[in-house]
Order: structure tokens, then sequence, then C-alpha cells
């Protein structure tokens, strides 16, 4: 808890894969801008839907970030996260061979590990028969790898690497796991987010459901029609605040605190009362009021059941008079499950530094039942101490995470 000693925790590094633009610059210009990623499934075979639209990483080339590894190895989600991570240590100005010699700590959160790597296994069997699945995309499978591949790219010795599998709100969890470790001294350095690729498993299961919107995703208007499923990965790297200011690093937020909970209520359906109580064990950890809180990035995923009752714990928690503006950047680039909470983490480490609000698009009428300031179809600049970070899963599993702006106290 932030109540008690410990060391302030600071992000110094960024590293964004997005259907909207691959690299901290791009994702920041495609946030600012407005970019929309939806356009057609092309990772899998959709004969048989009725629509498939998504919000893929196009044109991802790998060995542009990955160096040491052999490519080919690596499942596109571990692609995703290596490259991510790459971008992240060198954007926070840390040569690998210090990287090396600190202990260290790499989390990653997922939702499907290498479930496209599983479908073109499973694919396989039934066509053709179990013997002639390729062992190498076999071996790429375990989601652990997500994490163990980071370490080797960078050839970390002194490093604990987890993979949490919290489903959407896993790269919150992994954002408040390395939190703890720096601010309780067990590491020097973190690289914390999470990574998913887009697969027929998941598209599926939402198709299934009912809740694929058919061309856009339209987080929290009245006439939205569900989500887009995406891809990507965010990688952020967190230190304490002593050792970014030795060494000069450039600080784009604090992490001010966390919460996590679990309602065990319902597979699918959120929990109104929990996700508020999620909500206020952050800002408590945080030592932050409600009304100092200046935007919400919402877990927002436009169907009805989430956006509805995530609306309605903001107002519980904010008050309904006037809650502070909140935003869905699943408009712009899908649901990209275990990645959604380390990417949305990225957009706001970015929104503190550079002074602006990123926008809700696809946005034509606000539900009345969810009545919120959502920054309707354009980025809006504005003066930002603090914003929070939500992410909710199926399970119950919930995550937020408290930013703050560069003190005037760092230097």
């Amino acid at each position: 808890m932030r109540g008690e000693s410990g060391r302030r925790v600071v992000v110094t590094g960024l590293g964004a894969v997005s259907g909207i633009g691959v690299g901290t610059a791009e994702f920041l210009a495609g946030l600012r801008a407005g970019k929309s990623a939806a356009r057609p499934v092309t990772a899998f075979d959709t004969e048989g839907f009725e629509h498939a639209m998504a919000c893929e990483v196009p044109d991802f080339e790998p060995g542009r970030w990955i160096h040491h590894l052999d490519v080919e190895n690596l499942g596109r989600a571990s692609q995703f996260s290596v490259a991510a991570a790459r971008m992240a240590v060198a954007d926070a100005g840390v040569a690998e061979d210090a990287l090396r010699a600190l202990p260290s700590l790499i989390s990653i959160g997922t939702t499907d590990g290498e479930s496209g790597d599983l479908d073109q296994l499973v694919e396989t069997e039934v066509d053709l028969g179990p013997e002639r699945m390729d062992p190498t995309v076999a071996r790429r499978v375990p989601a652990g790898r997500l994490s163990a591949v980071i370490a080797a790219e960078f050839g970390l010795s002194r490093t604990e690497a987890v993979t949490l599998p919290t489903a959407c709100a896993a790269g919150n969890y992994a954002i408040g796991y390395g939190y703890d470790a720096i601010r309780g001294g067990d590491v020097e350095i973190a690289l914390c987010g999470g990574a998913d690729a887009l697969c027929r498993k998941t598209f599926t299961g939402f198709y299934r459901l009912g809740t694929i919107a058919p061309e856009r995703c339209q987080p929290f208007d009245k006439d939205r029609k569900g989500i887009l499923t995406g891809e990507g990965a965010g990688v952020l790297v967190l230190e304490s605040l002593e050792s970014a200011l030795a060494r000069g690093a450039r600080i784009y937020a604090e992490v001010l605190g966390y919460g996590l909970n679990c309602d065990a209520d319902h597979p699918v359906a959120p929990n109104q009362d929990s996700v508020a109580r999620c909500m206020r064990l952050a800002l408590d950890d945080a030592r932050i009021k409600p009304e100092e809180v200046d935007f919400i990035s919402a877990h927002g995923t436009g169907t009805r059941a989430n956006d509805i009752t995530e609306a309605r714990a903001i107002r519980q928690v904010f008050g309904d008079a006037a809650p502070p503006r909140t935003v869905s950047i699943k408009s712009m680039i899908g649901h990209s499950m275990g990645a959604a909470g380390a990417l949305a983490s990225i957009a706001c480490a970015l929104a503190l530094t550079e002074g602006f609000i990123p926008p809700t698009i696809n946005h034509e009428e606000t539900d009345p039942e969810c009545g919120l300031d959502v920054v309707p179809n354009e980025a809006v600049d504005a003066e930002l101490r603090v914003v929070q970070n939500n992410g909710l899963a199926f399970g119950g599993n919930n995550a937020v995470v408290i930013f703050g702006k560069r003190g005037t106290d760092w230097n």
C-alpha cells in the first residue's frame, strides 16, 4: 500500500504494438487523430461468419525489433511481446548490458497466449491427423513464453519472468505486479504489460455470444452493437523515482497505486458493486480522492452489459453530478484482450505527458443509461494531473491503475 514505507514508482519507457500504430510515436499520433484500426479479418478463414471485422496490426515486421531470437520460433503474440519490450527498453534509454546487470521483473498479461498457433494445430489434427502437426508450432504454444522470450531476447538471468492469464484485465495486473516489486525493493527495473494476437477461438466465442459488432466499436453509444476483437502488445518500463532521477531518465508518469478484486459472481457478466469496489481500492491505495481524477480510461468494450455496468459503477464512486470524462480507446484499437490494459496505460502516460485526452470515436449519441462525457470523436487538450485506467475481465477479475503527472518535487 502507498501509505506504507516504500519507493515511489515511475514509468520511464513505453513500447506499443497496435492497429493504429507500431511504436510510441505512431501510437500517440493515432490516439490524437482518433484513428480506427477496423478492417476485414485476415488472420484466419472467416467463411461462415456473416460479418468479420477486427483490429489487426497490419504489416508487422518482427525482424525490426527482434534481434537475438529466431522469429520463426515465436508465435505472433510472443513476437508482439518482444517487440514492445525492445521499444520500451530503448525508449527508457537503458543499455542491454546495464539491464542484464540489474535484478529485474518481466510481467506480461494475456488472455489467449498463442491460441492462434493452437487453432492451427487443431485444424491440422482434425484434417490430417496428429502426426502431421508442426513441432515448431507446438513448441511455440506455452503461454509462459510471452514473458520468457523477453528474458531470452535480452539475455536476462537476474530476472523473474511471469505471465499473468487474468484475461482482459491482465495488462493492469501485470503493471500492479511490477509496481509492488519496484516499490518493495525486490527488483530495480520491471518490464510490464500485456500481449495477444487475433485468433479464431476468441473471435468465434464472442461471435456466438452475439457481441461482435458488424463494422465498428461504439462504446457508450446508444446504438452500439458490440466489440471488435483486436491484437497487439504494450510494455512499460517501471523503476524507482530515485533510479530515474539518478540516471536523468525521461519520466512519463508516476504509478500512484492500483486495486485488484474478483467478485466470483458470473463467468461473463460484470458486477457493478465489485467494479466500484475495485476503483475505490485503487484510489485508496494511491491516496487520491475521487474529485482529483481528471479522466478515466474505461474498459469500455462497446457491449450493453459492460458499458452500462461500468458507467453506473463510475457514478457510484464519483457521484452522479459530474463524474470524470470517461473514454474508451477500444473504439480505435478494438479489444486487444490481455494487451488492452497495457495499451490503455500507455495512452494514460502519454495523455499526462502531452496534455490531452484521447477520444471515443464512432460516437453518435451517448446512451442515457451511461450518462458520461466520453470525449466524442475528437481529442481535447487538457491539463491533467491524475488519470485512472480500468480493466475488467471475465470471471469478475478487475484491475484498476492510477497514474499521476510528473511532480514538481522531483527535481
